[in-house]
């Protein structure tokens, strides 16, 4: 387990531990087979299908990942991800699609060039892991601003070390896909990510124009553009050519994508749809209900337009 998933593990396994002291009355009085709506969500199953969903394991921390591929199995998603790969097998066997692979996280990226040995290593051997699982999909990010460096040379620098390993991808048939984080939410390490690099659509438009490769594309997550740019729609139109993959959570809290935050879910899919995308859309949504399986069961129904 690479350090960033196992400070993930923590901090979600802290989170847990203190969630019933921060849950509001309507969540608290929650049954145990009704969403905060009051609707029956126990047997809720994907019926429609035109969105791929996927979950992003890391938030259902500190379920056990066992566990929790049954669920996502259960509800007919048809991928999961942010699982340590020693749980792919398992996944594979109970039908699941591995629908992202990890590889070097956030924090430690090509933006600074004292990371590109381990940058490119990381990425070459995740490749490896998405062909032998059959996935589609490598994560990358840009990792931290480098005082002192400008932007160009942040730029450059990233550019340098993706064109090092992109050539693999492509022979391999594997995308990598560059995530766009916010910087402007600092109240938990995993809602936002002050001092990354990558927080501008436009420059990861440009890093993804400079690599110039059908095999390196953008990772939109809906609630991170949402905090840095809003105007979500509008942007997944003019960039969905360049869009490999999208992750979802509500705003603010990276929370449930229901009614009690901002963004418009059921309209994004309809747009999502339009634009012809055929890849998956990952649940990344921190829960906050007293039972996160129905609150998976909501996010998946609300995808399922």
């Amino acid at each position: 387990m690479n350090p960033e998933m196992a400070g993930r593990r923590a901090v979600l396994h802290g989170l847990a531990l203190g969630t019933i002291g921060t849950l509001t009355p309507s969540v608290v009085a929650q049954s145990a087979t009704t969403g905060e709506e009051g609707d029956d969500l126990s047997n809720f199953r994907i019926k429609n299908g035109r969105i791929r969903q996927s979950v992003m394991g890391w938030c259902f921390q500190p379920m056990p990942v066992p566990e929790l591929i049954d669920h996502v199995q259960a509800i007919g998603i048809e991928g999961i991800e942010g699982i340590p790969a020693e749980f792919y097998p398992l996944a594979v066997e109970k039908g699941l699609k591995i629908s992202l692979v990890s590889s070097h996280g956030f924090a430690k990226g090509p933006v600074d060039p004292r990371n590109h040995e381990e940058v490119i290593a990381t990425l070459r051997s995740s490749i490896d892991t998405a062909v032998r699982f059959e996935c589609s999909s490598v994560i990358t990010f840009t990792g931290m601003r480098v005082d002192g460096m400008t932007d160009q040379e942040g730029e450059d620098n990233c550019v340098d070390a993706w064109k090092k390993v992109i050539g693999y991808a492509e022979d391999k048939g594997v995308t990598l896909v560059l995530e766009h984080l916010n910087t402007r939410d600092d109240t938990h390490p995993m809602k936002g990510h002050p001092g990354y690099f990558g927080d501008q659509l436009d420059r990861c438009a440009r890093l993804i124009e400079r690599v110039n490769s059908p095999c390196f594309r953008l990772l939109f997550d809906i609630y991170h553009v949402q905090i840095m740019h809003g105007d979500v729609i509008r942007r997944i139109r003019s960039m969905h050519s360049m869009i490999g993959h999208y992750h979802t959570a509500g705003n603010p809290g990276r929370c449930e994508i229901d009614e009690h935050q901002e963004i418009n879910y059921p309209a994004i899919m309809k747009v999502i749809l339009e634009t012809g995308y055929k890849g998956y859309v990952a649940q990344e949504f921190i829960p906050t209900w007293s039972d996160p399986v129905l609150s998976l069961r909501h996010g998946a129904r609300t995808c399922d337009v």
